[in-house]
């Protein structure tokens, strides 16, 4: 067999070879990233949480339903605790940003310190904590 030819033949039965390794390779990055994003979808979702605006440090050591005082929360907040959404239901919410760089969100909740909010947006939840990315927040309306 001329030289050419046993190149050509060699040739040919690697790449046939190698097309079904790549299609594999292929095929398990696909189902990879795919499987990714479902799991990034399940662990986001929109909620609306009712709920006291508190320092972290607070909610935290102190155990409280509810804040001491809108001057505490608004000196705690200023001294550089983060604010945070305690739930009628006693779960913790930490707003965050939904961008990157992330910047801090007390400025947003500042004027709601120490009282009832009703916040809605994207949850993510991780490790049994909810980081709360804020689409709308507002006074809450009375309690009945």
């Amino acid at each position: 067999m001329p030289a050419h030819t046993r190149f050509l033949v060699t040739y040919r039965r690697t790449s046939m070879v190698k097309t079904p390794r790549r299609f594999v390779a292929v095929f398990a990055v696909m189902a990879i990233v795919g499987g990714s994003c479902l799991l990034l979808s399940a662990q986001q979702k929109n909620i609306s949480v009712e709920g006291y605006v508190l320092d972290s440090a607070c909610a935290f050591t102190k155990n409280l339903e509810k804040p001491i005082s809108r001057e505490c929360a608004l000196s705690c907040a200023k001294a550089g605790s983060q604010l945070v959404i305690l739930a009628d239901d006693g779960s913790i919410y930490w707003p965050i940003a939904g961008t990157t760089p992330a910047t801090g969100q007390n400025k947003r909740l500042l004027e709601f310190a120490g009282g009832r909010v009703l916040a809605k947006g994207t949850v993510y939840d991780r490790g049994g904590s909810h980081a709360l990315v804020l689409d709308q927040i507002s006074a809450a309306p009375g309690k009945k």
